[in-house]
């Protein structure tokens, strides 16, 4: 079996997205060379990862070429001019298919791109392909493996945008998160997961699952490569993040915030989170979770499912005995729902983001798991997500780090979480946690 836990060196695909697209508007390689080295990478361990859903190498390099004429004929160059970037199978591409990890689309075939997918062709970007999903983006799991041990879960369910990246594929991928689909993921791969604060991105031609959670995403292998990937995503050109590099070297205040899930953090995870907290020193202080939120887990399953049930009544209909069991429990769940109870679940969301206004005023980020240890073993189920709710629940942005490591070796995130629209300082704050624990 290849090596997947190390990338390739010396060879373009291992390169950041920032490298790769500073050495092609140099000159210094081009993107067909970019796009070939990915491929080359992905031939050799696809059969061990199985990140792809769909992967046309000819219609890749075309695009390569086509960039590369731009280059030459002086066109003005986007920030991710000929950099592969991999999309999640739930997001319309209208040169390629779009199955949404479900039987029941297959062979679905948009006629326009999602409005990502056109700001990444805008910024230049090659779309190399896309990645698997889960069912419908929920639970039940596609085929892809973690690359670090191809007998653990990759997570889900953004499964093959956190694998691709992780294997060296490819340097960047978009996913999407309703509960804690890229920042799971991103954990148990090992690589960052960035979501931004709930609407940045918008959502126009992603599959619709749940509107009140539904949100895009981005995974990489740096902090700054998610942040350039995002700020080609958001609206308004990502003005939220464009201070994110300043930085004037005084440690941040970090609030870590346990939440009432904290006994299911494995020991190994309680181990490797305690020691980052006490290498921190008095950056970090332990602080409650404001009494307001206790209920968010039962609001955002209740709000969550009766979305599900309603935006997926047509797959119920025409093809339940297709659907997963996991899938049918939440539409059955989502069709019982109340209107009282929907519409209150909602309400909180609101009370629940002004509860932490206290708390951001005096610390600069949440630092909390990602999830509760590394990827369990076996490929029947994604993980648990519920260490990412709170915040999917409240919009707010969250990154996870790929800072620690588990008693077995394999990867374990990091999370931080800032206020909504604090993006910017989000990532100031990843950019010194990242800078401090390397120095540990």
């Amino acid at each position: 079996m290849p090596e997947l836990t190390a990338l390739p060196a010396g060879e373009l695909s291992a390169l950041g997205a920032g490298a790769l697209a500073l050495g092609i508007r140099n000159g210094t390689f081009s993107a067909a060379a970019v796009v070939r080295s990915c491929l080359d990478r992905i031939s050799r361990v696809e059969d061990a990862v199985q990140a792809w859903a769909f992967l046309d190498p000819e219609l890749a390099l075309a695009q390569a070429h086509a960039a590369d004429q731009r280059r030459a004929a002086g066109t003005r160059l986007g920030a991710l001019h000929g950099v592969p970037v991999g999309i999640k199978d739930i997001i319309d591409t209208a040169d390629m298919p779009t199955e949404n990890g479900t039987v029941l689309h297959a062979g679905r075939r948009p006629t326009a791109d999602a409005a990502v997918v056109a700001r990444l062709r805008a910024a230049g970007a090659v779309i190399m392909g896309k990645t698997v999903t889960t069912e419908l983006a929920t639970y039940a799991p596609g085929k892809t493996r973690n690359p670090h041990n191809p007998e653990h879960t990759p997570g889900g369910s953004s499964s093959g945008s956190a694998a691709a990246v992780a294997a060296g594929m490819v340097p960047l991928a978009v996913g999407t998160q309703t509960n804690g689909s890229v920042l799971r993921p991103a954990s148990f791969c090992g690589v960052y997961g960035y979501k931004p604060t709930f609407g940045l991105i918008p959502r126009a031609g992603v599959l619709c699952q749940s509107p009140a959670f539904d949100q895009v995403g981005v995974l990489a292998r740096s902090i700054d490569d998610a942040a350039l990937l995002a700020g080609q995503l958001c609206d308004g050109g990502g003005a939220v993040m464009r201070d994110a590099a300043s930085a004037d070297g005084t440690p941040p205040k970090i609030a870590f915030v346990k939440t009432p899930l904290w006994d299911r953090v494995e020991a190994d995870t309680l181990a490797a989170i305690s020691g980052l907290i006490d290498h921190l020193g008095g950056a970090v202080a332990e602080v409650a979770m404001p009494s307001a939120a206790a209920g968010v887990w039962e609001w955002h399953r209740t709000a969550m499912e009766a979305e599900i049930a309603a935006n997926f009544d047509a797959e119920w209909t025409q093809g339940r005995d297709r659907l997963s069991a996991s899938l049918r429990g939440q539409i059955e769940r989502g069709r019982a729902v109340l209107a009282f109870d929907y519409q209150r679940a909602l309400a909180q969301i609101a009370v629940v983001n002004a509860a932490f206004d206290a708390l951001y005023a005096q610390y600069d980020a949440i630092l909390t798991p990602a999830v509760a240890g590394t990827a369990p073993r076996g490929l029947g189920s994604t993980g648990d997500p519920a260490f990412c709710t709170l915040w999917t629940f409240c919009g707010m942005p969250a990154l996870t780090l790929p800072l620690l490591s588990g008693a077995n070796g394999l990867p374990l995130g990091v999370q931080l979480v800032g206020p909504r629209l604090g993006d910017a300082r989000v990532l100031r704050v990843a950019r010194w946690l990242a800078d401090a624990a390397h120095d540990a």
